[in-house]
């Protein structure tokens, strides 16, 4: 053999390159696109297995909004017996947004961050891209959480909470980047979940706390000026702030707002960041759970 046969050949320039990476993210959409039926035959079978022989049915769709909601009248009451003011119904109508989309993004985190383990049989026999698990669980949230939204427009209605503005439009939009972050952040729990299996354990304590620490019984501008900001670093708080925002008080999102004391209640710098977070999250978190996915069989 040659000396040269041993040398490590020189890397190739083109590899990180912009339009190489361009590539990749074409190869990786091009690949789901084909393996779609079986993403929608996946979302089929989670809707049969959670609905079928339920003795609730789809109250199972509301149910835990509603425990959500109830939970939240618990402590406001709480709250306002011992301040001495009445509970006003805006209050309820805020609280009954959030409950929803808090709900939503909970379901993806837990069927979603799941979905490897939950599929060995599959992922140890044949090839597929495994995103089509995480992405499984957002469509089948979305189905749930299309049942507890008629639910919820019911509710507003009736309280006659819903200002009906054009900042509505606003609402796809969040729905959009909440979707964004909840999938990115799926599809990295997922991943680490095969690697290091107590971070199922540590999932389970965020699911039980997470809200606490998201303004969901709560605005964030009732804790102050300081603390109320930095529960907006928690990239979900905008998303819940501005919807409830949008529907109940029908606020134009690109203005700043401030309450009666002069804390900032919203400010637009609030909405990019959360879409800054969500977008670029999704995709690295999309592109390691790709680069990694040829180890799942091998660990699971």
């Amino acid at each position: 053999m040659k000396p040269e046969d041993f040398t490590t050949p020189a890397p190739d320039i083109h590899e990180a390159s912009p339009s190489s990476a361009w590539r990749d993210w074409v190869g990786m959409v091009t690949e789901l696109r084909g393996y779609r039926e079986l993403l929608w035959q996946l979302m089929l079978r989670d809707i049969r297995l959670r609905y079928k022989q339920a003795v609730m049915g789809f109250f199972w769709a509301v149910f835990l909004p509603l425990m959500v909601v109830l939970s939240g009248c618990v402590v406001k009451f709480v709250l306002a017996t011992i301040s001495g003011q009445p509970i006003q119904t805006e209050s309820f109508a805020n609280m009954a947004v959030k409950a929803v989309v808090w709900s939503f993004f909970i379901g993806i985190l837990s069927n979603g961050a799941n979905g490897l383990l939950g599929n060995i049989n599959l992922i140890t026999k044949i090839y597929f891209p495994r995103e089509v698990f995480p992405i499984s669980a957002v469509c089948t949230q979305f189905f749930d959480t299309a049942i507890g939204s008629v639910v919820l427009f019911a509710f507003l209605v009736s309280l006659g909470a819903v200002a009906w503005t054009w900042n509505l439009v606003w609402v796809p939009i969040l729905v959009v980047l909440l979707t964004c972050f909840s999938l990115g952040l799926s599809m990295l729990l997922s991943c680490a979940m095969v690697f290091y299996r107590d971070v199922k354990y540590i999932l389970n304590i965020f699911m039980s706390f997470g809200i606490f620490f998201t303004p969901v019984f709560f605005e964030s501008n009732q804790l102050g000026g300081k603390l109320g900001q930095l529960i907006m670093l928690n990239p979900v708080s905008p998303i819940l702030e501005g919807l409830r925002l949008v529907i109940v008080q029908g606020h134009n999102l690109f203005v700043p707002l401030h309450d009666a004391q002069n804390v900032l209640i919203w400010h637009p710098w609030f909405l990019a960041y959360a879409a800054v977070v969500s977008v670029c999250g999704l995709l690295l978190s999309w592109r390691y759970f790709h680069l990694k996915e040829k180890l799942y069989a091998e660990f699971i």
